[in-house]
């Protein structure tokens, strides 16, 4: 990732200071436009008294040191954006003009360039060809390197008939063959996506950030009425301000530092979320991720893996673990899932050198899985084995006039108790026993899960499993809540009656049936590895597809909530200092009694002055790198992180000022710049 600091970046950010001094770019930051045209002004003054041979040298020290003011304040938002704008050059290179094997209506496959492909062009990528598109695979699996994207070097699984389907152009197959149904236009694909929402100067602002620059308007428009009025007063009060002072103090007491920096805030935020391979699609959603008190997160993909694996066979009374083992081998041959493969690994383990021979048999057909039949399984001569769900197992024995076993529906019940999904096996008429399937969790998610609760969020788990396997990966998660046998609608449902009762719902899913809830939820995070329809419904995109992600997100939201909040007060509180500096230069010389308020015991008038100016303009790029890092949060109550933030950034805001004009005001006088 891109370093604040990056030689590189520093420098097309220099560029872009200046760049940005054009009126028709910096108004939209009203504080630095305000500045901008004092800056103009005095260096107009500047020229006047350059010609008639008036103090020239301090009004020029003034006008430069008000340019640098602006400048700086370019710098920040430039340098944030330069981080984006890097990442997304790094990312345009991963796009290369690859060719694709379409496949043409008739079944043929023709030979393509990758623009020339379409939403629903059906391709086939074959190992070590780089995928020309997004898509979703529709037939078959691969190993997948998307280290170009994600920066993550461990390969992935991409396979059909999962919430794993999803594959992005650019991205190598290792391993595999597959078939991709295409799922975006050229220039409308999720690496397209990325490049443009990485590009900080594109990003919208948030309600937040509106609310604060309002806040700073309407302090810079009364400090411009103020000042606008002195003028008059001074007339009144018989004491001559130039317009140098004027403006000197309109800047000093404009909110310059927060002005100035809040730009860079906001982008920086992305920015950060963007290091941990987190792409946000809305700056709102980042700021609402610090409000967030309620995530409710899918199971399969997100808390665990996705594929469950076969830990246990369990045989039926008078059935020997080989029997069953055997069994269930020979009936998973064919299934290419991993759960399949899982079984068939856990059966050559018990098996050990029987099972070399095994696939072996002849006149073996082989029975897919099917959602009519819910089963698969093997027809070897007058051997009829099926592997399936426990109920549709019963009732295929039954139908037989077999015997199922207590103890089989007592095994069923304890594998489901415990979280796990029980199949059972049958050959013939006879029930052969059980195999436990376990969802596995994924690494660290529980203590990720924890973390979360630590911060007063509520966890809930809704998915589609029964109530008692949904109960023990609740348990086993550390999750607060869940919602067992939930279905799109009753998702979407509860999100909506979490807000109606005016929560902050965050969601993390990957399947199409996520979408919905997903688009509903006030920040929306897909798994890069899921679905496309789930990705389009989210305003953040993880690009590693790790769930427990959220807690860097909400930690960032709240972080760029603080950073604000804290150099605000920062600035505000810099305004006092200011004052004492400027009001009594302009009046204590007409007015001595004012001199009480020269509690600095500032040299001269013009000293006092520059030394404010510089001071104001100084303070800008020394925080610039808190405003990039952001001030840390830590996981406390709201009042004692505003009793923290008045305590450093207010007392320091207020003392710092006044140390440091006192400084400048010796420099000033020693060197005669005044």
């Amino acid at each position: 990732m891109i370093s604040n600091w990056d030689a590189a970046v520093v420098k097309i950010a220099a560029v872009q200071a200046f760049t940005k001094l054009n009126p028709f770019t910096l108004w939209r930051n009203p504080v630095m436009f305000i500045v901008e045209i004092g800056s103009v002004i005095i260096s107009i003054n500047y020229v006047q008294e350059l010609a008639k041979g008036g103090n020239w040298l301090f009004t020029l020290q003034i006008a430069l040191w008000l340019w640098f003011t602006v400048i700086f304040a370019n710098f920040a938002e430039a340098l944030a954006e330069g981080q984006g704008k890097a990442q997304a050059d790094s990312l345009k290179k991963t796009r290369s003009m690859v060719t694709a094997n379409r496949l043409t209506s008739s079944g043929t496959v023709e030979a393509v360039p990758s623009a020339d492909l379409r939403k629903e062009d059906h391709v086939i990528v074959k190992e070590g060809e780089v995928i020309p598109s997004d898509g979703d695979v529709i037939k078959g699996a691969a190993l997948v390197d998307e280290s170009a994207i994600t920066g993550e070097s461990a390969p992935v699984v991409r396979e059909s008939g999962s919430d794993h389907c999803g594959v992005t152009g650019g991205t190598t197959i290792i391993t595999g063959t597959v078939t991709i149904r295409v799922s975006a236009n050229p220039g409308e694909t999720f690496l397209d996506q990325m490049i443009s929402m990485v590009e900080g100067a594109k990003r919208h602002k948030t309600p937040n950030e509106i609310a604060l620059e309002i806040f700073l308007v309407a302090l810079t428009a009364l400090f411009l009425v103020v000042v606008a009025t002195l003028p008059a007063f001074s007339n009144y009060m018989q004491v001559t301000v130039s317009l140098v002072a004027l403006i000197s103090l309109l800047v000093c007491l404009m909110p310059t530092t927060i002005g100035g920096l809040l730009p860079a805030i906001g982008i920086a935020g992305m920015d950060r979320l963007l290091q941990r391979n987190v792409i946000a699609l809305s700056g709102r959603a980042i700021e609402a991720a610090g409000d967030v008190n309620v995530v409710l997160t899918d199971k399969t993909g997100t808390i665990t893996i996705g594929n469950r694996q076969a830990s246990e066979f369990l045989p039926a009374p008078g059935v020997t673990l080989k029997t069953l083992a055997k069994a269930s081998l020979l009936s998973s041959l064919p299934d290419e899932t991993p759960e399949g493969k899982s079984i068939v690994a856990l059966a050559k383990e018990i098996l050990g050198t029987e099972a070399e021979h095994i696939h072996e048999a002849k006149n073996a057909v082989f029975v897919p899985f099917t959602p009519e039949t819910r089963m698969s399984g093997v027809d070897i001569g007058t051997t009829s084995i099926r592997k399936g769900a426990p109920d549709t197992m019963e009732q295929y024995d039954k139908e037989r006039e077999g015997t199922y076993p207590e103890q089989v529906r007592q095994d069923v019940d304890t594998v489901a108790r415990s979280g796990g999904t029980p199949l059972v096996v049958i050959e013939n008429n006879k029930v052969l026993g059980t195999i436990r399937l376990k969802d596995i969790l994924k690494k660290g998610i529980r203590e990720r899960l924890l973390q979360l609760h630590g911060l007063g969020i509520r966890s809930v788990m809704i998915t589609g499993d029964n109530p008692l396997t949904a109960a023990a990966i609740a348990a086993e998660a550390g999750i607060d809540d869940f919602v067992a046998q939930a279905k799109p609608e009753s998702k979407l449902e509860l999100i909506k009656k979490y807000q109606r009762e005016g929560h902050m719902v965050a969601m993390i899913g990957d399947g199409t049936n996520d979408a919905p809830a997903l688009a509903q939820s006030d920040v929306a995070v897909a798994m890069n590895s899921g679905t496309q329809a789930a990705k389009e419904a989210s305003n953040m995109v993880d690009l590693d597809s790790d769930p427990s992600k959220l807690l860097d997100i909400v930690e960032i939201g709240k972080n760029i909530l603080i950073t604000r909040g804290a150099l605000t007060t920062f600035s505000v509180a810099n305004d006092v200092a200011k004052y004492f500096a400027i009001i009594p230069a302009i009046f204590a010389a007409q007015y001595p009694q004012l001199n009480i308020l020269n509690i600095m015991q500032l040299a001269t008038p013009q000293s006092a002055i520059l030394s404010a100016i510089i001071f104001n303009a100084l303070v800008i790029p020394f925080l610039i790198p808190l405003a990039l890092r952001g001030v840390k949060f830590k996981v406390d109550s709201p009042t004692k992180i505003l009793q923290h933030n008045l305590l450093v950034y207010g007392a320091g805001g207020l003392l710092l000022p006044f140390l440091a004009i006192k400084a400048l005001d010796i420099v000033v006088v020693l060197f005669h710049l005044a």
